[in-house]
């Protein structure tokens, strides 16, 4: 009649190599298609290349750059110049992110005058600016966004960034 004994602190074992903080990340088993491991925001502006410094330099007034850090498409670089900027996996989005951590109607950009706005469409994913989860935010320059698995950094044209007080 020992099987209908209740068991012991002793008769339980860990699997092999197993130990308190296996136990503990066991416990928590989602993940969305494997991006969310790195949240930490990294800034990549001291790694920018003399190509994509120019281009910044080159920016008109009310116009911005997306430039994809990483992922399937590093080193793209998108001009944003309209009022709405759609960013997703369906072939008509202007910016057209073709991996399934984007959802098809990912995010908007939104310009008004030399300002720019990030608006998450409900994505499955979320967006990311500098490292938080956001419905909407306000993109400022070298802001780190994240969609799906690609990280891509906002600069704005040099025209348009406040200048600095004479001290």
């Amino acid at each position: 009649m020992e099987d209908d004994r209740r068991p012991d602190q002793g008769d339980i074992r860990r699997a092999a190599g197993a130990d308190a903080r296996d136990s503990e990340r066991a416990a928590d088993t989602t993940q969305t298609f494997g991006h969310d491991s790195d949240l930490s925001f990294v800034p990549f502006g001291s790694e920018l290349a003399e190509a994509e410094l120019d281009a910044i330099e080159a920016l008109p007034s009310g116009a911005a750059l997306l430039l994809v850090r990483s992922g399937p498409t590093a080193g793209a670089r998108y001009l944003l110049d309209t009022d709405v900027t759609t960013v997703g996996r369906h072939p008509e989005a202007d910016i057209f992110f073709d991996d399934v951590t984007v959802s098809r109607r990912h995010a908007e950009i939104t310009r008004s005058g030399a300002a720019f706005e990030l608006v998450d469409q409900r994505s499955l994913n979320g967006t990311y600016v500098n490292g938080e989860r956001v419905d909407r935010a306000p993109l400022t320059n070298g802001a780190e966004v994240r969609v799906g698995k690609f990280r891509l950094n906002f600069f704005v044209s040099p025209a348009d960034l406040p200048q600095a007080a004479d001290v």
